[in-house]
């Protein structure tokens, strides 16, 4: 089959503008980027998302991976960003090839049509809703039972982290993500990939995009994120097939329980040498690595 197209069309992921500091002087400052992207499959108009521009094909794959609006990649023929228009244009293999609409396929696109009518609102920022049947394929994810954390690794995690180059080092203003090796043989954990965007949620959904067209399996992987661990987020993170979840801020009610009832590890608070477990302490060995 061939390859899926993809446009690299990222944005400049800052600019400069002038500030006045305190003393009165005029500090030429970077300032992220924001910029509307509407996503179209097929083109028909799905949503119209906030972001930063440095990964915008991955988000909108990562965007339709986590909403279960296609099933595979290989379902999907190009990707193509215009920031002309701002928009990004997603095909279909079968609209490639035989001109019939993913929508147009009857079964598949009424079980589409139904899924697009029901959302629920959420805390995200930049994005804020979810499918509603989101939360009625809990009950089909299972995560690996035998994987371990060991506490060395979160260190290891929040180090890298800490030393990787950023924007937010630079103009602040933005989430950031990272997919991270969860060694077992006592060796240091490696960042994979790192994005960050506007919104916590375009920053997930860009590493699953990246993930899905990579064939990157998530069961021996550890997610890290800036943001608060609410109940999406713990749910995407579930659908990449992730064990282990770790942030440096704060969780909500419903994202600590959905965490206990899939069996993710979740970590929040880390900062420095700091650090609260939340959910899935059977999977978490202290001091050294997970062998």
């Amino acid at each position: 089959m061939p390859r899926l197209e993809l446009t690299r069309n990222a944005r400049p992921v800052t600019s400069t503008v002038d500030a006045i500091d305190e003393t009165g002087c005029v500090v030429a400052t970077p300032i992220a980027g924001e910029h509307p992207l509407t996503l179209y499959l097929d083109k028909r108009e799905l949503v119209t998302l906030m972001t930063l521009g440095a990964a915008p094909e991955h988000l909108a794959l990562g965007w339709l991976r986590n909403q279960r609006l296609v099933d595979s990649p290989d379902d999907l023929a190009a990707v193509q960003v215009d920031w002309d228009t701002g928009s990004v244009a997603v095909t279909s293999r079968s609209l490639h090839d035989d001109g019939v609409a993913l929508w147009d396929r009857v079964e598949r696109g009424d079980a589409l049509d139904e899924r697009l009518g029901r959302r629920t609102v959420t805390t995200g920022c930049g994005q804020g809703t979810v499918f509603g049947d989101l939360m009625d394929s809990l009950g089909t994810i299972r995560l690996p039972e035998d994987v371990r954390v060991s506490e060395a690794a979160v260190y290891g995690v929040m180090d890298q982290m800490r030393r990787h180059e950023s924007i937010y080092k630079v103009a602040g203003a933005v989430h950031g993500c990272a997919l991270c090796t969860n060694p077992s043989d006592g060796s240091a954990p490696r960042i994979l990939s790192f994005v960050e965007d506007v919104g916590r949620h375009n920053a997930v959904d860009a590493i699953a995009g990246w993930m899905w067209v990579e064939g990157v399996d998530g069961a021996d992987k550890i997610f890290y994120t800036t943001g608060r661990l609410t109940s999406e987020m713990v749910i995407k993170c579930a659908q990449m097939g992730i064990p282990v979840l770790l942030s440096r801020s704060g969780l909500t009610g419903m994202g600590h329980d959905i965490a206990r009832r899939i069996g993710i590890t979740m970590i929040g608070r880390c900062q420095g040498r700091h650090y609260l477990l939340f959910t899935g302490a059977e999977r978490f060995v202290r001091g050294g690595s997970a062998s």
